[in-house]
């Protein structure tokens, strides 16, 4: 049965809409999610004929317990960062309630900050979070989706990184469970996998994908996560996508698309218990 289901996954991976699509998309996030989503994800959307409405609900170093406060207390400390037609805007003291309210969103993505992202105690009230979201939100058929992060760089010197004993494995593989194990409690099945591309990538091109040994660096690193985004809302392959920004050769582009279209394939392949690496 099993086999039957797999077969059937690549059936439906290789069977992607011609049409373009609008899809709106909100990421509650922090400055991972400023990584991922404000630069590069709306072009490479376009390059295959989709348009997005990009949200961002940024407050560097958020966590699920501070995006949870600030939603059931109308807290207006949120920048909202947009981007509509390919141009960014933002807009700050905003609360979460009106980010969420400002448009009937198809997707919108939780995370943890990155510092508790391999700490299964800091996700006891994700469930209570999907739900106040998903309650709030004003498309009846909005999903909520799983933004998962990345470990920090090998050389990367920080108290942070210390509760991993500095170790990028021991990180990813904290990550890793927290999103096999912690996640579906709330209730949450999509998971944006950019956590295994960036580790996917470290495999082919070494540590060169942050720039401050834990958020992306402003080619490899964000442009892979945006590729990541890219096929895990669209649905469609990102591999062989044309767009790439100048800054970024296009050999290094084909392998940061590679690496996404891996880590979604395998993050599909996960529901069906097939081990990530």
């Amino acid at each position: 049965m099993r086999k039957i289901s797999i077969l059937l996954l690549f059936i439906l991976l290789g069977c992607l809409s011609s049409h373009a699509r609008l899809i709106k998309v909100l990421a509650i996030g922090n400055s991972f999610s400023e990584d991922a989503v404000e630069q590069y994800l709306y072009q490479l959307a376009e390059a295959q004929g989709d348009s997005l409405v990009i949200g961002n609900a940024y407050i560097p170093a958020c966590t699920i317990d501070m995006h949870l406060f600030y939603l059931n207390n109308t807290v207006k400390r949120y920048a909202y960062r947009k981007v509509v037609g390919g141009v960014k805007t933002e807009e700050k003291g905003v609360s979460l309630q009106r980010i969420i309210l400002d448009e009937p969103w198809d997707i919108i993505t939780l995370q943890q900050a990155s510092v508790l992202s391999g700490l299964p105690d800091t996700y006891k009230n994700l469930p209570a979070l999907q739900r106040s979201v998903k309650l709030l939100a004003t498309n009846p058929k909005v999903d909520i989706w799983w933004h998962m992060t990345w470990a920090y760089a090998k050389h990367y010197k920080n108290a942070n990184f210390e509760i991993y004993g500095s170790d990028q494995q021991r990180m990813f593989n904290s990550i890793r469970d927290c999103v096999r194990n912690e996640v579906p409690k709330a209730n949450i099945s999509h998971v944006i996998p950019c956590g295994t591309a960036i580790r996917l990538m470290r495999y082919r091109k070494g540590e060169v994908m942050n720039r401050d040994g834990h958020h992306l660096s402003y080619t490899l690193g964000r442009y892979t996560a945006a590729c990541v985004w890219c096929e895990s809302i669209t649905g469609r392959n990102i591999d062989g996508n044309r767009y790439h920004p100048e800054n970024i050769k296009a050999e290094d582009a084909r392998i940061c698309q590679q690496e996404a279209h891996e880590a979604v394939f395998m993050s599909h392949l996960s529901r069906y218990e097939v081990i990530l690496p």
